[in-house]
């Protein structure tokens, strides 16, 4: 029984080549984590993002060329307050860490002792270190079940493949159960107070548990009685200390959401396929150029983009340009389903379409309602007392 991933079918020549000349010959490819799948999951309406993601181009230098630059990532003190945190989690062969998953994850099985193993997953390049962290799995489990020997393996490399293209996501932790589980370990300075986090900061963490949770399982169906746990362990700093705390969090519900959507995902072949041949989205192209480019890719921008998505500016001024419903939210673009921009809203709240538009008639209607309820209370305030 081979220990590797399932390999991802290898890109085609023509493939790779087209790829490249999208993101620029002398760009190198920037590869996908959980928190750009996670996101991506979340839009896959979107094929803008879909095809550069899948072609690695570096959003961030492509929206400061359109003069659209998102400030995204966590400030440099928050990057060494993370770092020094989860070292100090990790130290002493990550006794703490296996304590706390052993304390919130598997109160039942035995606590981890001094026969912990904490395996090197030194290898080159993301396929090979996640080649060695697929047969660290295997051993582990087979470890645990022959000696009921806890395994930390920090920072894996995982491997998925998302619309088509592979992707290489390295969790801060994967624990391995005596009786062979694992379970992802997602490690945050942000901090817990009195047992409970921000409820956004603990949804994100969520979401990229659940990407990893998801390769994982790629991973285990190729080895014998391998499961994977849909219960992850949250470490956080407690209350304004630097002390580790913990809590599981239930990733079951995102890891469905995110599996159905990333499924829904467009291949990056059929995208690409689709583009005019030249067309480039090197950031050393001139704006005008580049502007162009985006706009022949179709997005499905909403104000939550901004949040999760560094050409989102971009996109907001496009969707504004355009005058389309979607810069009004998610919920706003699929209540008003076929009627596509404001201008056709507002036409249709003043009696247009209703007739051959269902969607169309319950908007003339609630304006008929709203007119009516507002010449009441019109009337009512201009009657003498």
């Amino acid at each position: 029984m081979s220990s590797y991933p399932p390999s991802s079918p290898a890109q085609p020549t023509t493939l790779r080549r087209r790829l490249a000349g999208l993101r620029g010959p002398a760009v190198p490819p920037r590869p996908l984590d959980a928190r750009a799948l996670a996101a991506l999951a979340a839009n896959p309406g979107c094929a803008r993002r879909a095809l550069l993601d899948g072609a690695g181009v570096d959003k961030t230098a492509l929206a400061s060329a359109l003069g659209s630059p998102a400030a995204f990532g966590q400030s440099q003190f928050a990057i060494i307050r993370g770092n020094s945190f989860e070292a100090k989690v990790k130290g002493d062969g990550g006794a703490e860490l296996l304590r706390l998953a052993h304390a919130h994850l598997d109160p039942a099985a035995e606590p981890p002792g001094p026969d912990a193993r904490v395996p090197d997953l030194t290898a080159a390049g993301p396929e090979g270190r996640a080649a060695r962290t697929a047969l660290a799995l295997r051993e582990a489990t087979a470890a645990g079940r022959d000696t009921g020997a806890w395994t930390l393996l920090d920072h894996p490399m995982l491997a998925l493949e998302v619309a088509g293209s592979p992707a290489y996501l390295e969790p801060d932790a994967v624990v391995v159960h005596p009786d062979g589980r694992w379970s992802v370990v997602e490690i945050k300075s942000f901090p817990m107070i009195d047992g409970a986090a921000d409820a956004a900061k603990v949804g994100a963490a969520a979401r990229q548990a659940a990407v990893y949770v998801l390769a994982l399982e790629k991973t285990a169906g190729k080895l014998t009685g391998a499961e994977v746990g849909h219960t992850a362990l949250l470490v956080c700093p407690k209350d304004f200390s630097n002390l580790p705390t913990a809590a599981p969090v239930d990733i079951r519900r995102e890891r469905s959401v995110t599996r159905r959507q990333l499924e829904r995902l467009t291949r990056v072949e059929e995208l690409a396929a689709a583009l005019p041949e030249g067309l480039s989205f090197d950031p050393g192209l001139p704006p005008e150029e580049l502007s162009e480019a985006v706009a022949a890719v179709d997005a499905a921008y909403a104000p939550e983009c901004l949040a999760a998505c560094e050409l989102a500016f971009h996109c907001r001024g496009q969707a504004r340009a355009a005058d389309q419903v979607g810069a009004l939210g998610r919920s706003v673009r699929g209540e008003l389903g076929a009627l596509t921009t404001v201008e056709q809203a507002l036409a249709a709240a003043g009696g247009s379409g209703c007739a051959e538009d269902p969607t169309a008639s319950a908007l003339h209607r609630a304006a008929r309602l709203r007119a009516e309820a507002l010449r009441s209370a019109g009337e009512g305030a201009s009657c003498p007392s």
